[in-house]
């Protein structure tokens, strides 16, 4: 045999030899995160702030608002009766009262909700219990106020919210503050013939 083939082929072995002992688990001179193992030092070298990451592990997300039962947080914003935004993890989250539907922004009494609403949680600490997500991915909530009271109780007694059946069919306390207002005549039901807001915003058949 030439001696230029057995040359190559012991240079072959050789290649194989080291190739053997160094190499790593997931190839290419390092694993899947492009850390390597120093065999002769010791330690496992890896991109700057990679090894400090794969040593916390995976970060961890916030539940979503929604998810959460209830939490409690500042209120930022006030945008309609019964809508508005709560701190929540150090994000202004979107909460919908749910069960009850105040007059839009153009309909009677549409200002008036939202100023009741202002004055009693804007800047103020407050508890949302959570219903999940309207359509609008907008967290459900009943917003429970400083001194315990229920915002959503509290609109509907002062005749500045409709119960929302479809959205709280079997909630009895809100059917009797409605008709307690009603009877009353407080707020929005001082017109014989109020707007509900859906049929306002839809124009659905049925609707006055």
């Amino acid at each position: 045999m030439p001696r230029r083939f057995i040359y190559l082929f012991l240079l072959a072995i050789l290649a194989l030899f080291l190739a053997s002992t160094t190499a790593q688990p997931y190839g290419g001179g390092g694993d899947r995160y492009g850390c390597n193992r120093d065999r002769k030092q010791g330690g496992y070298h890896c991109p700057q702030g990679l090894l400090a990451a794969l040593q916390q592990g995976p970060a961890k997300s916030a539940d979503p608002p929604a998810m959460a039962g209830e939490f409690s947080g500042k209120v930022v914003r006030v945008i309609e009766g019964d809508t508005l935004e709560v701190m929540y993890k150090g994000v202004a989250e979107r909460v919908r009262l749910n069960g009850i539907d105040c007059p839009e922004r153009g309909q009677a009494y549409g200002n008036h909700a939202k100023k009741f609403t202002s004055q009693r949680v804007f800047g103020k600490q407050v508890t949302v219990k959570t219903y999940g997500l309207d359509q609008g991915r907008r967290t459900k909530g009943e917003v429970i106020l400083p001194g315990g009271m229920s915002l959503n109780h509290e609109l509907v007694k002062a005749g500045l919210a409709w119960w929302n059946q479809k959205s709280a069919p079997h909630d009895e306390t809100l059917k009797r503050l409605e008709e307690e207002a009603r009877n009353k005549k407080r707020g929005l039901w001082a017109d014989p013939t109020p707007v509900p807001p859906w049929c306002y915003r839809n124009r659905q058949e049925g609707c006055p």
